[in-house]
This record gives structure tokens, sequence and C-alpha cells, in this order.
């Protein structure tokens, strides 16, 4: 159970996280704003959430079959994956922290290709949702790459995460699209506070994942090598 919840508080802390966060609110108002029906401003909010949803699932999923079902690279990471993690939660950490940086880039899409795919009603919006969703941020790289992968490499049902990871992504989107479709115009208000405090939650996350870290290092780096 910790580690489903883990999944699905990577999945929440990457969609408040300031990039995906300003990406996602200008997603939906762009939405609302192409689309007449208040009733179709809610179903293609959720058809962007879902396609976010699904684009870090099926990304999720692919990344996880290919490492495991090669016998190899499954032996490898059988054998060493312990190890391997302990250094990678704390790079994350440090970076979660603003201790360490990086740059990451995604693929983005000309506003020309948005207006048209906001236009082009449910299955347009997720379109959207998935190609927003792929490009990838800083944070969201590390979230993804850095930490879910690896997490759900070292579990028997890890083929499960990026699912969990997925809904989690989509579940401040979809208050905010449900809240633009009703008229709440303040809900941007509100999210720019989430964004404030996600600051600290960012950093409480990647001061665990340090810790964490450390533990998998003593346990399967130092006392692994001091054994033999």
């Amino acid at each position: 159970m910790t580690a489903l919840f883990t999944a699905l508080w990577l999945g929440v802390l990457t969609s408040i996280s300031p990039c995906p966060l300003a990406t996602n609110i200008a997603a939906v108002s762009f939405l609302s704003k192409k689309i007449d029906h208040p009733r179709m401003v809610f179903w293609s909010g959720l058809a962007y959430t879902l396609g976010r949803m699904a684009a870090y699932i099926v990304l999720g999923a692919i990344i996880i079959f290919s490492l495991a079902g090669v016998p190899a690279v499954a032996n490898f990471l059988q054998k060493y994956m312990n190890m391997i993690l302990g250094p990678l939660l704390i790079a994350v950490g440090l970076f979660l922290m603003g201790i360490l940086k990086f740059s990451f880039t995604g693929f983005m899409i000309s506003g020309e290709r948005q207006s048209k795919l906001a236009k082009s009603g449910i299955f347009g919006s997720f379109v959207l949702g998935v190609i927003f969703a792929l490009s990838f941020c800083p944070i969201s790289a590390a979230l993804f790459f850095g930490s879910l992968i690896p997490l759900a490499l070292n579990n028997s049902f890890g083929i499960t995460f990026p699912f969990v990871y997925g809904i989690g992504t989509g579940l401040p989107v979809l208050v905010f699209a449900v809240g633009i479709s009703l008229g709440v115009h303040s809900i941007a208000h509100w999210f720019n506070k989430v964004a404030k405090l996600e600051i600290y939650m960012r950093k409480v996350t990647g001061i665990i994942f340090v810790l964490v870290g450390i533990y998998y290092v003593w346990a399967y780096v130092i006392l692994t090598s001091m054994r033999n």
C-alpha cells in the first residue's frame, strides 16, 4: 500500500508542480474559451485529463515491460536495482530540494495546432492532454523517470504504478476542469495558492527521498560490501 500511495503522491506532486500546473491551467482555460457549451467544457476537460493519464500509463508500461522483458536487463535489475535505487533517490531528492539542477526538454506544438485540437471536440482535447503530458519539464521528468520508473521496477506489481501515477496527475486537473465548467472563476486563485504550497511539499518529498536513499545505500551498498 505504501508503494502505491507513493506512486499516487508522485502523480499529484507532478500535476501541481509549477510547469505542469501552469500548462494544465492554460490548457483547460484555453478549452473553455474555444467551446461554447459549459457541459462540453466539462467533457473536454475530462478528456484532456484522461489524455494526460493515458500518456503516463502507456509510456510507463512500455518502459517497464521493455526493461523487464529482456532477460539480461531483468537479471541485472534484479541483482543491482536496490544498489542503484539509493543514489538515484538521493539525486532526485536533492533536485526536488533545489540543490541539484538539470535541464530536460520535451516537445510542444504550435498555438495554431492547439487551437485546432481544442475546436475538434473531445477527441482533440484527449490528444492535447497526451501531448502536454509528454512535454516533460525538469520536475516532471525527475519524478517520472527518476522516481516512479525505478520504484516500479523494484516492485513485483510495479506495472500498476504508472496507472496510479496517472490518476494522481489527473485529479487536480479534473478539479480545475469542473470549476471552469461551473463558472467558478476563483479556481485559478486557489490553484495559485496550491502552487505556493507545492514548494514546501516538494522539499519535504525531497528530504524523504534523500533519507530513504541513504537507507538504501547503507543497507544494499555499504553493508553488502562489508559482508563481501
